[in-house]
Parts: structure tokens; C-alpha cells; sequence
């Protein structure tokens, strides 16, 4: 099984655990390389206003650009980019992109968008029929990362005659990682994607909160006429602690030694998971060099 670290953007000045910086983030994309992890993902939004804080976060296409200069095997990206910030043609542009600047590393990870709307409306985006938008937008980023060309006109999005003429090491493009919970927007990923993501905050209950999704899932894989076990499954854990000292963390946490760890995460597999990505907290280069016996394990098998 393969295994992700996913890091976090977003923070306060002056705020519990200290807002992230260009150095840190770029210390933990180097520590995860050394480690030994195989993907490094990281939030897609642009504010998160609570009741007391307002945490900004950084634009994360200029990060993404800038762990793929600083890094040479580990493959990156958004864990899931919020689809209505940039047009659909512009996201493959973005993608193709990256994929070259990284030489093929790149991951398209990619969704209708959940943020709060005081995060798009702050930055000008629609809030209405996210749905509907993303199966256009979908649909233009598919054909334009496998065929180069589309011709698409909707009634949210349009790309005429839109090509990307300069391609990057692969000649389908990033693999396009589909973020899907719901019936339909499943039936997107069992469509367009090269792989699907999902979440958990809770790993105790995984099998009971992850199997119906799954199970719906491989059907939307039939009704398309795909084979389900070409659609590679990834999944987000929030959150993992290999210290066992319980630092802040996002949902149920998983802690103790390096081995129950490895085997709770492995455990996921008989959902048919192909990869876990996992929130570590705290999220520092000491709790990620932690990690590498779980790397290990996880890897293994």
C-alpha cells in the first residue's frame, strides 16, 4: 500500500501551532522525501473565517510549483483542488504544468468544492449548483489532459476550440484524482477519474462510515461499463500521532507504537484502499521523521 502526507496551509499570525511558512512547508516536503513517503498533498482554499480566528492559508498552485522544484521522486499536489477557483481550461493548463516542471510527479487531486461560502464570496466565486459546475468543468479537464483538444460549451463553463499544445512527460497528463462522497459526484469519478478520494476522522468506524461509499462506488463503475479495479482508491486519515503524546488534531486520533499504527492504516486495504494519506500531527519535520517505520510497514504491507 502506498502512503501520503498531507500538510496544512493554512493559519494566524501570532496564532497555536505557528502559521506555516514557505521553510516550513518546504522542510516537510524534504523530510517526507527522506522518509520515504510517496505522495505529499496539502489544502486547496483561500480563508477559513471562524467565531474568533480568521485563518488565511497559502494559494496552493504557487506552493505546488515551488515543492516541485525543491523535491526529485516524491510525487505532490492538492489533496483536493476547489474546482470553482479557476476556470476548467486553466486547471489543466495549471496541471500540465506542473507535471512538466516535476518531470510526470504531479497529482491532479480535485472536487466540487466544500469551503464556507464566506470563502468564495470573499474572493468572488459562485456559491450555486457547485454540481452541476464541477460535471462541466470535469468534463473539459478530462479532455483536455487524455486527448489535448476540446470543444465545450455549457451553461456554466466553455472551452472553444481549447487546446494544450505543449505537453508535459506524459501523454495523458496528471492522474486526475476525483474527490466524491454522494451518488453523483461518484458517478463523475467512476467516469473521469484515474483514481477517487475520500476521508475519514475516525478510523475505529471506517469500515461502517467507508463501506456503503465504496459499495456505491464500484456500482457507478458498472453502470459506466468500467471495470471498478482499474479505479485506484485513496483516502485522507485525520489524524496520526507516532509520538503518543496526542497533539491538535482534526477528528479521532490514531496513536501508539509505529506497528499498531502501520497495521490500523494497512487495515484499510480490505476496503480496497490503494493508498492512505495521513494528517500528522503535530505537523512539524520531527513528527514526520517519526512516521518512517510506518512508512515502512505501510509499504510492505
Amino acid at each position: 500500500m502506498r502512503i501520503g502526507l498531507i500538510v496544512q496551509l493554512h493559519g494566524s499570525p501570532g496564532g497555536s501551532p505557528p502559521a506555516p511558512t514557505w521553510e516550513s512547508i518546504h522542510r516537510l516536503a524534504a523530510t517526507a522525501e527522506v522518509v520515504g513517503f510517496d505522495s505529499f498533498v496539502f489544502e486547496d482554499a483561500l480563508l477559513y473565517r471562524g467565531s474568533e480566528v480568521t485563518d488565511g492559508v497559502w494559494e496552493s498552485v504557487a506552493v505546488a510549483g515551488a515543492v516541485a522544484a525543491v523535491t526529485s521522486r516524491i510525487e505532490f499536489g492538492q489533496s483536493v483542488i476547489n474546482a470553482p477557483y479557476r476556470s476548467p481550461a486553466l486547471t489543466a493548463k495549471i496541471a500540465e504544468t506542473l507535471d512538466e516542471i516535476s518531470g510526470g510527479r504531479y497529482i491532479l487531486g480535485i472536487g466540487a468544492g466544500n469551503t464556507a461560502d464566506s470563502d468564495y464570496e470573499a474572493f468572488g466565486f459562485p456559491t450555486d449548483r457547485r454540481f452541476s459546475r464541477f460535471a462541466e468543468a470535469i468534463e473539459i479537464i478530462h479532455g483536455l489532459l487524455k486527448g489535448g483538444k476540446v470543444d465545450f460549451e455549457g451553461a456554466f463553463h466553455s472551452a472553444r476550440a481549447s487546446e494544450l499544445v505543449l505537453r508535459g512527460p506524459r501523454p495523458q497528463g496528471p492522474p486526475i484524482v476525483i474527490a466524491a462522497g454522494g451518488p453523483k459526484m461518484l458517478r463523475l469519478a467512476a467516469r473521469y477519474g484515474d483514481a477517487w478520494n475520500w476521508w475519514t476522522a475516525d478510523l475505529a468506524t471506517a469500515e461502517e462510515t467507508l463501506g456503503p461509499i465504496v459499495a456505491e462506488l464500484n456500482g457507478a463503475c458498472e453502470e459506466v461499463g468500467r471495470d471498478p479495479s482499474t479505479l485506484r482508491r485513496t483516502v485522507d486519515v485525520y489524524s496520526v500521532d507516532p509520538s503518543g503524546g496526542g497533539g491538535e488534531a482534526i477528528g479521532k486520533l490514531l496513536t501508539g507504537t509505529t506497528a499498531v499504527i502501520a497495521e490500523t492504516l494497512l487495515g484499510l486495504g480490505v476496503l480496497g484502499f490503494d493508498e492512505v494519506r495521513c494528517d500528522v500531527v503535530p505537523n512539524t519535520a520531527a513528527a514526520v521523521e517519526a512516521m518512517a517505520d510506518v512508512v515502512s510497514r505501510v509499504q510492505a504491507g
